[in-house]
């Protein structure tokens, strides 16, 4: 009878998501993508603490582009609907 292998640990390198935030908000999606390229080495040198902080490290700096990313394409589109709308009310109303 043998003593129970422990399971493999699997930890989430958050590289698709530092992939997204890349494109919506480069500066802050930089850091996710180098630590999120730093999980899997620590893993195979079987540093799992390692690995779950640079996890922790790319989910955090992931969150805060898209956050940002997507707050400013949101800001963006707000300003230029109300510029167009500006725009429309300024003309229509030079015309009568």
């Amino acid at each position: 009878m043998g003593y129970p292998s422990q399971p493999p640990h699997h930890v989430d390198n958050n590289m698709t998501m530092s992939i997204v935030a890349i494109f919506l908000f480069w500066p802050l999606a930089i850091p996710a993508l180098i630590n999120a390229s730093k999980v899997n080495p620590a893993l195979q040198q079987g540093d799992f603490m390692g690995a779950q902080a640079a996890a922790a490290e790319s989910r955090k700096w992931s969150k805060l582009a898209l956050i940002v990313g997507i707050s400013w394409y949101v800001i963006s589109i707000i300003c230029c609907v109300i510029y167009f709308v500006v725009m429309a009310g300024s003309i229509a109303s030079s015309t009568v």
